[in-house]
């Protein structure tokens, strides 16, 4: 026989599991599918299994994208950080935004090179509408983890129409990975830390990818009931190469001669990041949300070809170069989209796509016009026809890129690509390079000689694209001496 106590917590067990399940059933009742946006720092086209990885393992990402749509062609629209999470912000391209480098440099350009890059804007201004306010506004409860990246605290996530945000600030890498977070990060021993964390908390020993992962989980519960997207923004694969030591011990074994990934730290925090990826998949499975949200996860740029503790990060073969760079190597990008109902089981697109799609495809998903007068002069198209037919195609003519400004594997330099044709002009002088990505995806020799009037017709286009957009331009270095 029970006694009053026990009957008192029956019942109420009872209630908690109707009320999680009306709350499930509320969501999907409002018609609007929940959203989980996964950005990954600096992840190369090349570095998940699914992608052609010959040494991470990413089971999970790669059942995400058996479970939907596989793009081949995906690019970021910059080949380093901030543009890029501007132009998903926003949906509209880095150029147009004068948002074309990271927010440390944005002020303070180089002035001892051979063209002076323009100074740019270091913080997403407050007249842009981004997704996360579009959804807001609908009722969605909105959440942001991770790095930000976008400006100073007046212009933090919170000002961008987000509901929860945790360790974002306008640096764009942590000084460790490793609990509390804290150091010196860089060859200026500038004092970097992760805001909210509590260094005395007893968490020796525990990785940030796990803690922004155990942040994001608790957003899904309090988000329980209301339509929510949860803009997953990893460090993780950015330096520091920090992986977790027994997993690094793993993949020092498996490491054999011959192959383009060699370096075991960068493997194991890919694996981190995959075992995080699969607890976010498990959560929605958990709240019974799984089949009413879309995921979709991407990089901001292609992967870091530099050293790291004396080791090359990572190689983007069969692509050329990496991070920073507007060959193939520094913009193309892994992206993967599942929207159940929608999408087709391990369906792959081949068209080009790029970042700025991500905008208005977050509100095609939703159902939501947004702003009409943002609209206006968003770069992206919805990616919705490719997720329901992956035979179709986008109305668009090009792709275009530009980075005014220097970095370890360029000079600056804007791109544009039109169907297999991808035309590069390198800014200290103007010098054109024409590959045919169809025969030559590695960029190893340019056509732009033998194929001159293609080459001007291109470089027509990319003349009146950055005028349109009034693409902050470099200008010659009056007191530069070779």
């Amino acid at each position: 026989m029970r006694t009053t106590d026990q009957r008192h917590w029956a019942v109420l067990s009872i209630l908690i599991l109707v009320t999680h399940g009306l709350s499930v059933t509320a969501a999907q009742d409002t018609g609007k599918p929940n959203v989980v946006v996964i950005l990954v720092d600096d992840m190369g086209w090349t570095d998940l299994g699914g992608y052609g990885s010959d040494l991470h393992q990413t089971p999970h990402i790669d059942r995400l994208a058996e479970r939907g749509m596989k793009f081949t062609n995906a690019y970021a629209s910059a080949a380093v950080c901030t543009p890029t999470r501007a132009a998903l912000m926003t949906g509209k391209a880095p150029a147009r935004l004068n948002m074309t480098i990271w927010h440390e440099y944005a002020k303070t350009p180089t002035q001892n090179a051979k063209v002076i890059p323009p100074i740019t804007e270091g913080n997403l201004q407050h007249e842009e509408v981004t997704f996360a306010e579009v959804l807001q506004e609908a009722g969605y409860r909105t959440g942001h983890v991770g790095k930000w990246h976008l400006g100073e605290a007046s212009h933090y996530p919170e000002t961008h129409g987000f509901d929860f945000t945790f360790g974002g600030t306008f640096w764009g890498a942590p000084a460790t990975f490793y609990f509390p977070y804290r150091g010196v990060f860089g060859s200026e021993d500038e004092q970097r830390y992760i805001p909210g964390v509590d260094a005395g908390e007893p968490r020796q020993g525990e990785h940030l990818t796990d803690r922004l992962t155990d942040e994001a989980l608790k957003f899904i519960d309090k988000a329980s009931g209301n339509p929510f997207i949860l803009y997953m923004s990893y460090y993780t694969v950015h330096t520091p190469i920090e992986g977790k030591s027994q997993i690094v011990d793993l993949y020092l074994q498996k490491i054999q001669e011959g192959m383009r990934h060699v370096n075991a730290h960068y493997a194991a925090m890919h694996e981190t990041l995959d075992d995080n990826v699969g607890r976010i998949l498990n959560k929605l499975e958990e709240e019974g949300v799984a089949d009413h949200t879309v995921v979709i996860l991407t990089s901001d740029n292609g992967g870091y070809i530099n050293e790291y503790d004396g080791q090359t990060v990572t190689s983007n073969a069969p692509l050329r170069s990496g991070k920073g760079a507007l060959y193939e190597g520094g913009v193309r990008v892994p992206l993967i989209v599942h929207w159940p109902g929608v999408t087709t089981t391990a369906s792959v697109s081949d068209e080009p796509v790029t970042t700025t799609d991500l905008y208005p495809t977050i509100l095609d998903v939703a159902g939501l016009t947004g702003n009409v007068e943002h609209n206006k002069s968003v770069d992206g198209l919805s990616l919705a026809p490719l997720l329901e037919n992956p035979e179709s195609s986008l109305d668009r003519d090009a792709l275009y890129w530009h980075y005014p400004h220097y970095y370890h594997t360029t000079t600056p330099v804007s791109a544009i690509r039109r169907g297999k044709w991808k035309l590069l002009e390198f800014l200290e002088d103007g010098h054109l390079e024409l590959y045919d990505l169809e025969t030559d995806i590695g960029e190893t020799q340019s056509l732009a000689a033998t194929q001159s009037a293609l080459a001007r017709e291109l470089k027509r286009k990319l003349d009146a694209w950055r005028e349109e957009v009034e693409a902050p331009m470099p200008r010659p270095n009056p007191n530069y001496h070779q």
